[in-house]
């Protein structure tokens, strides 16, 4: 499949150059030709030939959905009725949904065929998909590195043709970050925009679902149908969801602001800095505003980040008792047992890891220390945040400090893999979207990605300077 957006696929589509049926067939092809990529922990062959067979009736009566001919696959913390939802966690192995998310049931509403469920880091926990309770998603680039995390199957699954579009959660980069080492475009929505119903909670205050694409004119469709209001959420906003696939060229000259800070940081790699001052010399010369700021939080963002997302682990994480679902350990011989050798056998190290920090960081000893201080900290970094945003258009950054890492490179060091969250942790504390932009490669052919920041809701303006970016950059 040539196509390079689903609407050049809609209208071979309609035209009858092409089925739903050969659209399957080529990514289920795909799928079982790159299996050593461990992107899919399972795959709807059956479910989706047939949901191909039905939409191929309707398009020949025009009767399809906005989404018709869109194969997309699924993170595996997305609830999906009657299918398995495990957040590739052992302790929710064998588990079968009772209910679709909201998302889910929009996609399906409008006529998406979902392929399958995609690997990911334990509960969301991670930034290589080395976490994965069913072992590593392989970068499809470089075998011998990570994907990214957590939405490194969803990443890779997009990147290796094994499905057009993938959905992942971004808590404090898990879209973007794998999209920046994977050559895709990933966005993490505005907090709010999009329904979290059904989705498998790691820090509610954070998490955000978003699609993984290779084109703004996808991301724009997938975005359209997801967005908005929904009964089940009480944290969506009833801010009405604009036309974003409508209109995808900038209008005027954009004023952008540049944290030097993040130009300056340590460990930045000097190909992706060398990029980036090559990205604003282009855009400067296009007639567009560049102004380098400050923005003197970059070593606090981090701490701040682990100290309130391991918090809301700790309470969200507590369901998981091995009483009434999931895994409840054969050794169990009373009440406190099956608590405790359910959670040990069920959870990995990492997840165990950011649940004891988090229990730590919420004890009453401790909990002015730093739950309360990072609280007061996350609030002056989306006060200083929007500051910037009132004056300028957008921000722009870095996606990750360097091109994707080698598998076990960090695997030793959990402070050096919190690090590699630096520039993609500010958009989810102060609530912000955020998108990652595939515009450079470095020397060894390895991608990554350069990252827009917007206003509160300002996705289409954002999706709209992303495309000119990434074609400006071409």
């Amino acid at each position: 499949m040539n196509h390079t957006s689903l609407f050049q696929l809609q209208q071979d589509l309609n035209a009858g150059n092409v089925t739903c049926q050969q659209v399957v067939k080529h990514y289920l092809l795909n799928i079982k030709n790159n299996q050593h990529l461990n992107a899919f922990l399972e795959v709807y062959e059956e479910e989706a030939l047939e949901r191909a067979t039905a939409l191929d009736q309707k398009i020949k009566t025009g009767s399809q959905g906005k989404l018709a001919g869109l194969v997309i696959g699924l993170k595996d913390n997305i609830a999906y009725q009657n299918h398995h939802v495990s957040a590739s966690s052992k302790i929710l192995e064998g588990f079968n949904s009772l209910f679709s998310a909201t998302v889910v049931e929009r996609l399906l509403a409008e006529d998406a065929i979902i392929i399958g469920r995609l690997n990911c880091d334990e509960f969301a926990m991670g930034a290589s998909n080395e976490n994965s309770a069913y072992g590593n998603v392989l970068n499809a680039a470089d075998n011998s590195r990570v994907p990214g995390g957590s939405s490194g199957g969803s990443a890779v699954a997009v990147q290796a043709d094994l499905c057009r579009v993938a959905l992942g959660s971004d808590t404090g980069g898990s879209i973007r970050q794998p999209s920046s080492f994977t050559g895709t475009f990933g966005m993490k929505p505005t907090y709010g925009r999009v329904s979290r119903w059904g989705l498998l909670s790691y820090a509610s205050s954070f998490d955000q679902i978003g699609p993984i694409t290779t084109c703004v004119e996808d991301m724009a469709a997938v975005l359209q149908v997801i967005a908005g209001v929904d009964e089940n959420d009480a944290t969506v906003s009833d801010k009405q969801v604009p036309e974003y696939t409508g209109d995808l060229q900038i209008s005027g000259k954009k004023k952008i602001a540049v944290i030097e800070d993040c130009l300056n940081a340590e460990g930045l790699s000097p190909e992706v800095k060398s990029h980036m001052l090559e990205a604003i010399e282009k855009l400067k010369s296009e007639g567009h505003t560049i102004e380098y700021v400050s923005f003197p939080y970059l070593d606090y963002m981090v701490p701040c980040y682990y100290v309130l997302t391991t918090a809301e682990a700790s309470s969200n994480l507590a369901r998981y008792s091995g009483l009434l679902y999931g895994h409840r350990s054969s050794e169990a011989h009373d009440l406190e047992s099956t608590f405790k050798m359910s959670r040990t056998e069920g959870f990995g190290e990492e997840v165990k890891r950011r649940i004891m920090a988090g229990t730590f960081v919420l004890s009453s000893d401790h909990y002015d220390a730093y739950y309360t201080k990072a609280q007061k900290v996350r609030r002056v970094i989306q006060s200083e945040t929007a500051k910037i945003l009132d004056n300028f258009d957008f921000i722009l950054l870095p996606t990750t400090p360097s091109e994707a890492f080698k598998i076990g490179e960090k695997a030793d060091d959990p402070i050096a893999m919190y690090l590699a969250d630096i520039f993609t942790v500010q958009a989810p504390l102060a609530g912000l979207p955020a998108i990652s932009i595939p515009t450079g490669q470095v020397e060894s052919g390895m991608p990554f990605g350069l990252q827009l920041m917007a206003k509160h809701f300002d996705e289409h303006e954002m999706l709209k300077m992303s495309k000119y970016l990434f074609d400006l950059m071409k």
